[in-house]
């Protein structure tokens, strides 16, 4: 049985960067709590950042990854580098991963951490781009099939398709 990498806020523990969650109560999500297959992780705890803690964007024009190649930052609004507890937690996340045999990941989106189609833009307006966070980055250069909290149906077909003895789309 695969297991699931999912982000800890997304399972409605208070870990965001403002110390609340995102929970989701989606009835596949429920399906697969039931099934014990769910793998609760926060990469930006796991990296070391404290709850509650100040936002972060990956900085303006950047990507993901450039922040993995050491090429560009994760910065906060006061102008602090925050990039190895990003990293740090990508790692961290990647182990958890493997430990556990998980095969596909459910991430929240927007996060400079876990965003798998967005993330915020760097000017701390609230604006998001199209891009991915470090975490999703690493975990998909791994094999993993990563989804974002929108994207649930998608990571049951993925599963699916997995414990058929197919390869997961993405």
């Amino acid at each position: 049985m695969y297991t699931i990498l999912v982000s800890a806020c997304l399972m409605g523990q208070p870990v965001r960067y403002d110390g609340r969650a995102k929970p989701t109560d989606h009835e596949i999500v429920a399906r697969w709590r039931a099934q014990g297959r769910l793998v609760s992780f926060c990469p930006e705890v796991a990296g070391g950042l404290p709850i509650p803690r100040p936002p972060a964007e990956i900085e303006p024009a950047a990507d993901s990854a450039a922040v993995l190649g050491g090429e560009a930052r994760i910065l906060t609004p006061e102008n602090e580098d925050v990039t190895d507890y990003f990293l740090a937690g990508a790692r961290a996340a990647l182990a958890a991963a493997r430990h556990h045999d998980a095969r596909i990941a459910v991430l929240k989106e927007s996060s400079p951490s876990c965003g798998v189609r967005r993330v915020y833009d760097g000017s701390f307006t609230g604006r998001t781009r199209p891009g991915e966070g470090v975490t999703a980055r690493l975990l998909r250069e791994h094999g993993l099939a990563v989804f974002n909290e929108h994207e649930i149906a998608q990571a049951q077909t993925a599963l699916q398709a997995l414990e058929s003895g197919h390869a997961a789309p993405d």
